[in-house]
């Protein structure tokens, strides 16, 4: 049975059965796997303008929104835990003009449609189901809508969730709140109802529906989020659904793969899909306890010279390029021939066009090369022969041995997180 969603809602969904899980240890899925749903998600070109330069102001706004939600994550992390941090992570103070900049990303981003900024699809709340489109972010844990509640202007042009409507809706005590530092925020209430993504369906999941939203997500066609992270760094303090829907036993195998290109990219539940990878899948441990789908001992190895090894990798869907501390990164770039510091003030770097560095993670298994196309983020200027490295020098809080890897590392592989392994599973594209 196949169930479409107009394309005018940015995503489709099919729906199919799941079946055995995954082995244990490195090695291929089985056969004949299946996901319970794949969800299309939208193209996406990044940071290129149509004249093939980089467009830096957008990148700009995509640096300030990275620290904003990273310094969110650590504080959800520190009351969480009762007011510790991970080793080596820390707040980073940001000034209000970089605030005021993250929140202006949901306008900008999305001025053109074929330069979407999310990886987005539908998902169904309550009984009857109620449609959402959200964004898919692994670097965050929580689920959000507007509810019907709403009347701030940005509201206006929002799918909007009616617990009366909804058989299966319960209130819940406490309120969700996201601060900024001009005074705006989005916040609301917080229910329990069915969440259903992709024919996964999971009961009473704790949620928010929001009656206050930033007039800066008005042109958002996007309603919310679905955070795919861990529950360390929920404002909720509530299981995300990917992990009710584990405990559930919603799903049979229980892991989401994202393939993530400039066409046709999907988010797979409840397994992987063999027609996109080739075998074996390379799984990695991550640290849950911490919130993130951390993997460690990374290396990176620039024209097949190692530069740096023993580093944590935190895998970002909600991410658009790369980050690191400023000397990590820099002694990266210090490899990559005529390589040179871009804007110092955000941390870009540029090298010649017609020489893109040949760089590779390896995490003690295959290397896996980030491509030129997905490294290249355009021109520094019209008709320039230099270009903007889509890995930027930024201390988010992260610790000093840590990257940040978002969608310009994602397009490079197959990505499977496997919440039965604990681990993130790697494989190379077909």
């Amino acid at each position: 049975m196949l169930l479409k969603i107009p394309s005018s809602v940015a995503g489709s969904i099919t729906f199919a059965l799941a079946i055995a899980a995954l082995p244990d240890c490195v090695s291929a899925s089985p056969q004949g796997e299946q996901p319970y749903g794949t969800i299309s998600l939208p193209d996406r070109t990044l940071l290129l303008n149509a004249d093939g330069t980089f467009n830096h102001d957008k990148a700009v706004v995509f640096n300030a929104a990275t620290a904003l939600k990273y310094r969110r994550n650590l504080m959800n992390f520190q009351e969480n835990s009762g007011g510790s941090l991970p080793a080596g992570m820390k707040l980073i103070d940001i000034p209000l003009r970089a605030q005021m900049q993250a929140r202006g990303q949901r306008d900008e981003s999305l001025t053109d449609e074929n330069d979407d900024s999310e990886w987005a699809g539908m998902v169904r709340i309550g009984k009857p189901g109620q449609k959402f489109l959200v964004d898919f972010d692994t670097g965050s844990s929580d689920l959000w809508v507007p509810s019907s509640l709403c009347t701030s202007t940005a509201c206006s042009s929002k799918r909007k969730y009616n617990s009366s409507s909804s058989s299966t809706s319960q209130n819940e005590t406490g309120t969700f709140s996201i601060q900024y530092g001009d005074g705006s925020s989005v916040s609301g209430s917080i229910y329990s109802d069915t969440v259903t993504v992709a024919g996964v369906k999971v009961q009473n999941q704790r949620f928010a529906a929001v009656t206050n939203l930033s007039s800066s997500f008005a042109s958002d066609p996007v309603d919310g989020v679905l955070g795919l992270g861990f529950p360390s760094i929920s404002i909720l303090k509530a299981d995300p659904v990917f992990v009710s829907a584990a405990q559930q036993n919603a799903i049979t195998t229980k892991a989401f793969s994202f393939y993530l290109a400039k066409n046709n990219s999907e988010l797979y539940l409840g397994g992987t899909n063999p027609k996109l990878y080739n075998d074996p899948i390379e799984y990695h441990p991550v640290d849950k306890s911490n919130g993130f789908w951390q993997v460690k001992n990374a290396s990176i190895t620039v024209g097949g010279q190692t530069v740096l090894s023993d580093f944590d990798t935190i895998i970002d869907s909600g991410t658009t390029i790369m980050y690191g501390p400023p000397d990590m990164v820099k002694e990266i770039y210090s490899k990559v021939e005529g390589a040179e510091v871009f804007d110092s003030s955000e941390g870009f770097y540029s090298f010649p066009c017609n020489e893109v560095p040949e760089i590779s993670f390896s995490w003690g298994g295959e290397k896996f090369a980030i491509s030129s196309e997905n490294f290249n983020l355009g021109t520094t200027a019209p008709n320039a022969s230099t270009c903007a490295g889509a890995l930027a020098a930024k201390d988010l809080g992260l610790g000093n041995t840590t990257l940040l890897l978002g969608d310009s590392w994602m397009k490079n592989a197959y990505h499977v997180f496997s919440l039965e392994k604990t681990a993130v599973g790697f494989a190379k594209l077909k």
